[in-house]
């Protein structure tokens, strides 16, 4: 055999091979055997397949590999049939990383200059704040500066936030511990922990609604980080943790407060003095997260609740979110009352009003 002809005969066996290993991959996702991260991780650390099938049938683009899949399935039969999540995707415009999503998602920053750790990506009313520092997205001093700053970019301007992971092996693993270590703890450290509760109060005190979009591991800072957010929407791969007290040491960023009023306080305080992780289910199941979604899912489901969510009123949010944080019921109650009042007479409220009865969809302005 001529070197052309060998090195044709390899360029198909090479062909086919990725083909088929995508193939194999799509039916083991579609007969629910292993999620995508699951598959994506088993083939590059079993099969020494990097980047895994997904990521590089993403970077491709779906459309051409859908293309492909059918020329090979003319050419080699149907073992090469392209799979329904295949074509389920193209169809949806789902076409990899040229699109923004595939089986993974992938950020479209704004243009312009970027912050070193947070993207931001601004889609109409919805602006996505992708934590930007793999593979754990650490929750350092210089992450956290740039969630405020970009919280004070879009805080106003925007009627959803998603927090979101640019990575697919964690959403946020926590504090920075060897940045943490540097600093002083009454000064730096108790300053970075207040800026963190300020910033996290105003996201749970805003009219605009915030959502996580936990693909992965969510621990410590991370895990505190979504339970600040008004929803949580977890992929199956997905997992929540508190495991401060392995270190020595206590949640910083609310998670003795916050996670009680999700989830119980036996529950919570077990999570805390433990540190063992909960599973997505287990979160969906005690409180802690509100939908869980196979993992190429969650970033479109969550776009999802953020479109429905920019649609509602944003000065009744704003009051409803104030009045549903108050601890103290007669508090609570007071505050609903008050925030009823102010509501009720606003032009939101008699354009939702007039939409109803004219049966059509109201367009809040918030005024």
């Amino acid at each position: 055999m001529s070197t052309a002809a060998s090195s044709q005969a390899i360029g198909t066996l090479v062909d086919r091979m990725g083909l088929k290993t995508l193939v194999e991959s799509c039916l083991v996702l579609e007969e629910g055997i292993a999620s995508a991260k699951d598959i994506e991780v088993g083939m590059m650390m079993g099969a020494g397949i990097l980047p895994g099938p997904f990521a590089r049938a993403d970077e491709a683009g779906l459309d051409t590999l859908l293309e492909r899949l059918e020329q090979a399935q003319r050419d080699w039969g149907d073992a090469f049939e392209p799979p329904a999540i295949l074509r389920r995707l193209v169809a949806q415009g789902r076409l990899g990383k040229k699109s923004g999503q595939g089986f993974f998602p992938y950020p479209q920053p704004d243009a312009g200059d970027q912050r070193e750790t947070v993207l931001l990506d601004t889609r109409g009313d919805i602006a996505i704040a992708w934590l930007n520092r793999p593979p754990t997205n650490p929750l350092s001093p210089q992450a956290m500066r740039d969630l405020i700053s970009v919280w004070e970019e879009v805080e106003g301007n925007v009627r959803a936030f998603v927090i979101a992971s640019s990575n697919i092996f964690t959403f946020s693993a926590g504090a920075d511990i060897k940045e943490f270590t540097k600093m002083s703890p009454d000064a730096e450290g108790a300053d970075l922990v207040e800026s963190a509760h300020r910033f996290m109060r105003g996201m749970e005190q805003s009219s605009t609604v915030t959502l996580a979009a936990v693909n992965s591991i969510a621990f410590g800072g991370g895990c505190e980080l979504a339970m600040a957010c008004d929803f949580r929407i977890a992929a199956e791969s997905a997992t929540f943790g508190q495991p401060e007290i392995n270190l020595g040491i206590m949640p910083g960023f609310g998670g003795t407060q916050r996670l009680p009023r999700l989830i119980g306080e036996a529950k919570a305080l077990e999570m805390n003095l433990t540190g063992d992780p909960i599973d997505a289910y287990e979160a969906y199941r005690v409180g802690l997260a509100n939908e869980v979604v196979p993992d190429h899912e969650l970033l479109d489901t969550t776009l999802g609740w953020a479109r429905k969510l920019a649609q509602q009123a944003p000065l009744a949010i704003g009051e409803i979110k104030k009045a549903s944080h108050r601890p103290d019921l007669d508090e609570g109650l007071a505050a609903e009352g008050e925030g009823f009042g102010r509501v009720f007479g606003s032009e939101d409220a008699r354009e939702g009003i007039s939409a109803f009865l004219q049966k059509r969809r109201p367009k809040f302005e918030g005024r």
